[in-house]
């Protein structure tokens, strides 16, 4: 149940008594909070799967990926993770049977990450119930959420992600 107001904009109240910059503190805040909501909802509709949304990612990446295996090293660039997080992630993916690790037949130091046919088919199933639940942002419609994407993307580039 709800609160019968908007707590962020009464810290952005709060805070316009104090200081100034209350604009980016409510728009920080706000995403903050969205993330939250968002990655809840997602890591809820993939528990069924014996997935959080983070190990879908990776599924998904070594799906698009062109011979469906990829180096450690380049998922964590892909997935703009750190190593040990993909480390982890490939571990629990592994144990669930999903993908297998297998020895870069090009470079012997590495170790790629291949998607097994349980993987694939278990992606399939997760991306289903992720679309029919508008990957948890159907309060909003397509133009809204390309606005969003359009809205955040000098950010990112500011960050450096692309």
């Amino acid at each position: 149940m709800g609160l019968p107001f908007d707590p962020i904009a009464e810290a952005r109240r709060q805070w316009d008594l104090r200081w100034t910059g209350g604009e980016a503190m409510h728009a920080v805040t706000s995403l903050m909070r969205v993330q939250q909501l968002v990655i809840g909802r997602l890591d809820a509709l993939l528990k069924p799967h014996g997935l959080t949304f983070a190990r879908y990612e990776a599924l998904v990446l070594l799906v698009f990926s062109s011979r469906g295996a990829l180096p450690l090293g380049k998922m964590g660039e892909r997935l703009q993770v750190h190593p040990t997080s993909v480390t982890s992630i490939i571990n629990r993916l592994e144990a669930a049977g999903l993908v297998e690790r297998r020895p870069h037949p090009g470079d012997r130091r590495a170790t790629l990450a291949a998607i097994t046919d349980e993987g694939r088919a278990l992606v399939e199933r997760a991306t289903a119930d992720l679309l029919a639940a508008d990957f948890a942002l159907g309060a909003l419609g397509g133009a809204e959420q390309r606005a969003l994407s359009d809205l955040l993307a000098p950010v990112r580039r500011d960050a450096g992600d692309f």
